[in-house]
């Protein structure tokens, strides 16, 4: 299968980035190809941590989202058999939308038989229970929708839980998964390593490696989002 991956929630801090970070390991430790592109022209996370992988695109240029499109034709015009990822920045749901409608592009992948994901990433606010929907009212029964709810950002999501959003989303077919929160203390010493994950757990030298219990800590978060990913249309 290959899917294309809107990793989004509209708002900042999130935790696209994280989540587009960590889809992007499964990805690699599954064997499994894909692009990887950021939208994000301020902090270029996606980019920075997977350098390899992604690339940067403007995201209210034609011409720069129509890169992501291209990503799944070859040479012969067909599909290849991989995926792609797109670390949406906040605030670019508007021109997304325009891009995405215009180009009528969710009919042409149904055709290529390209699975399409809207990732909503949420905290614990009402904020992303009203972006949530937003979502959903503006592409209804298109997309997939894979609604995240975030630990690291907050505990109580009853808010979400029990929205008009979220069961909108569930009867067109959405998902819900929860991102457990990795110890703030180990996921500093990555970002300043600007390391993957993969590069985290297996670097031991310089200030900032991580411990052997940070190791084990980071592989065990890993494993249960990697479990929540399993059951996933990726």
């Amino acid at each position: 299968m290959s899917s294309l991956n809107f990793i989004g929630g509209e708002k900042g801090g999130v935790g696209k980035s994280v989540a587009a970070r960590v889809l992007a390991q499964y990805f690699i430790d599954k064997g499994q190809a894909f692009t990887g592109f950021d939208t994000d022209r301020s902090h270029t996370s996606f980019t920075r941590f997977y350098a390899d992988f992604a690339a940067p695109v403007v995201v209210d240029s034609y011409e720069g989202l129509d890169l992501i499109a291209s990503a799944f034709e070859n040479e012969s015009g067909s599909a290849p058999q991989h995926s792609v990822i797109v670390d949406l920045a906040a605030q670019t749901a508007a021109p997304l939308a325009r891009w995405i409608k215009d180009s009528d592009l969710l009919s042409l992948l149904g055709e290529m038989g390209i699975t399409v994901n809207f990732w909503h990433l949420a905290d614990a606010g009402k904020d992303s229970v009203d972006l949530l929907d937003r979502l959903v009212d503006c592409y209804c029964s298109g997309p997939n929708y894979i609604v995240v709810r975030n630990l690291g950002r907050g505990s109580n999501f009853v808010q979400l839980d029990k929205s008009a959003a979220l069961t909108k989303a569930m009867n067109l077919g959405g998902q819900v998964i929860s991102m457990p929160q990795l110890h703030e203390a180990s996921m500093c010493k990555i970002d300043r390593q600007n390391a993957s994950f993969w590069a985290a757990i297996n670097n031991r030298e310089g200030p900032d490696a991580l411990g052997m219990l940070e190791r084990q800590r980071v592989k065990t978060w890993l494993k249960a989002n990697y479990a929540n990913f399993d059951g996933l249309p990726l």
